[in-house]
């Protein structure tokens, strides 16, 4: 699996959790109550597997190897993204207060408009790594496409692991948010 594919599996699964998390908003602003655990549950998600798994893939690894075969660090791509990963990773803690907050005196609306904040970032951060930088790295890592293909796994679970978890957690976690949120709005 090349890299820009086992990072694409990963915008999949995130992109699994923002839909999840857009019900949960909706449902706050229907006036329901979201329980502490499927909050836990996206908070873990968002701080464990996008920031430190997924980021830190992108960031420790491809950005790397970009940059050896001749993409800026400094500027362009690598930059923007370096930028939009700390914005996210600045959403994912914001979305852990406000959740702490709406727990503690049960109003929603700070944690709804970053919950909003937080998937219309990385949606559009997701889109901008899928038809931009992606493809760029695909042209360019054509020629290291086995060594390539090696790092993504090891990484991911070198990442992991100092989490002590596997990805199959955070797949199952997405699912049981999903399912979760789910059940609420019925």
């Amino acid at each position: 699996m090349s890299w820009t594919e086992s990072l694409r599996n990963d915008h999949f699964l995130i992109e699994k959790m923002t839909r999840a998390l857009n019900l949960t908003a909706e449902l706050l602003k229907a006036g329901s109550s979201i329980t502490a655990p499927i909050l836990e549950q996206a908070i873990d998600f968002a701080r464990n597997f996008t920031n430190v798994c997924h980021h830190g893939r992108e960031e420790d690894s491809l950005f790397p190897v970009l940059e050896e075969r001749g993409m800026p660090r400094k500027g362009g791509p690598i930059r923007r993204m370096l930028s939009e990963n700390g914005m996210t990773r600045q959403h994912a803690e914001n979305m852990e207060a406000f959740a702490r907050e709406y727990l503690r005196t049960d109003k929603p609306e700070q944690l709804i408009a970053d919950i909003q904040a937080y998937t219309d970032h990385v949606s559009q951060h997701l889109t901008k790594e899928n038809f931009g930088l992606f493809v760029m790295a695909d042209m360019m890592l054509k020629a290291k496409a086995e060594q390539v293909s090696k790092e993504p796994a090891e990484t991911e679970e070198a990442k992991l692991s100092a989490l002590g978890k596997a990805r199959g957690h955070y797949e199952q976690l997405a699912e049981s948010h999903d399912t979760g949120v789910r059940k609420q709005a019925q």
